[in-house]
Formats: structure tokens, C-alpha cells, sequence
């Protein structure tokens, strides 16, 4: 099976494209979605994350304040590294679980989309990369209408992600988000045969050598 991931920066259209290949019977996991799974209650990284943050971060119900542990988190770099060593592992071990799952039904492909991939320990992981691509200004645009809040806001948070140009060299496949919506399900469809071709291909390779 091949894993492939799908990234791209905020406001990119990424969620555009996982529709897509969701509707063509794709496997895609989603692992902003998975990211807070692991911060509901009864979580294995609340304890740890008290332990670290205080234990008023989370309510007598066991809720987490994820607005006060953000506060404290990204307060300074070593706040930042600590909720990252925290949290990501098990945010993998749930990736690899679903992978794992999804082998065993005998997918050919198996989609991870997530905003942050390069530069985490997921990104050897993954066999491929699909990068979505937008303008900025539609970028931004989309940023104000999906989260409702300022076109200086919207800036200041795609400022702060990783260049396009540095995520863009590290794509196997690019899609540009910049036209209709037609033109980008055309560009899906392109890319997910390709990928279709490749595991064919890798899977037959493999069957040969073992004969």
C-alpha cells in the first residue's frame, strides 16, 4: 500500500481535494481531525499534558480549555516542543492504526491530509506528497470566510506557516487551486490516476519478485 500525504498551506483548498478523493472511494485520513481526537477526554495525553501546563487546563468534567493550553504552549518555544512531544505520537500511533487497517482491506492507497507534514517525523512515513497550491490573496480569502475573522488576521497566520516555494519543492504531485472547481477535480483526477498507476505498478513489482 502506499501512503501518500496531502498538504498545503492554510486556506489552499486542501479540503476541496480530500472531498474528492473521498467521493472516488479513497481512503483519506484526516490528521488535523485525529489531532484534536487526542486532546478529548479521557485522552492518554491530558494527564501528561497537565503535568506540564497545570492542572486547570482541563475542567472538572475533564474538558480541555484548548484556548488556555495554547496560551501557555505557544507562550515560548520550549512550551511549543513540549506539546509537540506530547501529542504527536500518539497522533501517529492513530495514523498508523488507521493505515495498518486500511492494508489489512487491501487499499491501494491510503491519503493522510494534514496541514503540518514536512518538517514532522510523519513525513518519512509517507511514500508520496501532494501538495495544493493557491494564490494568496484567495488563500486569505478563504481563511476570513471559513474561520470569520480579519483579513489581517488571515495574513498574520500564512505569514507565520512554512513558504510555499520550500513546500512546494518537496511535492511529488502539485495541484493548483486557482481556477474553478472543475479545473481543480480535473487536476485531482490526474494526479490520483497517476497514483493509482504507481501502487499498480509497485504492487505487481513486488508480487514478481517474490515468485
Amino acid at each position: 500500500m502506499m501512503i501518500v500525504g496531502l498538504t498545503g498551506r492554510s486556506g489552499c483548498g486542501k479540503s476541496s481535494v480530500s472531498a474528492y478523493l473521498t467521493a472516488q472511494g479513497c481512503v483519506c485520513v484526516d490528521a488535523d481531525q485525529i489531532s484534536r481526537q487526542v486532546l478529548q477526554p479521557g485522552s492518554p495525553c491530558l494527564p501528561r499534558l497537565q503535568n506540564v501546563f497545570g492542572f486547570d487546563i482541563l475542567d472538572k468534567n475533564g474538558v480541555l480549555d484548548r484556548r488556555l493550553l495554547a496560551d501557555r504552549a505557544f507562550a515560548t518555544p520550549e512550551g511549543t516542543r513540549q506539546l509537540t512531544d506530547i501529542t504527536h505520537p500518539e497522533i501517529l500511533a492513530r495514523i498508523r492504526g488507521a493505515a495498518e487497517h486500511a492494508r489489512l482491506q487491501g487499499e491501494p492507497l491510503f491519503f493522510v491530509d494534514g496541514a503540518v507534514i514536512l518538517g514532522t517525523p510523519f513525513e518519512k512515513e509517507c511514500d508520496r506528497l501532494v501538495v495544493v497550491t493557491a494564490p494568496y490573496a484567495q488563500s486569505v480569502a478563504r481563511i476570513c470566510a471559513r474561520d470569520h475573522i480579519s483579513e489581517e488576521m488571515a495574513r498574520r497566520r500564512l505569514d507565520a506557516q512554512m513558504p510555499e516555494e520550500i513546500i512546494c519543492a518537496a511535492a511529488d504531485y502539485l495541484i493548483h487551486n486557482d481556477g474553478s472547481l472543475a479545473d481543480l477535480e480535473l487536476q485531482c483526477g490526474r494526479v490520483l490516476d497517476s497514483l493509482r498507476k504507481e501502487a499498480h505498478e509497485t504492487i505487481t513489482t513486488d508480487f514478481q519478485g517474490k515468485e
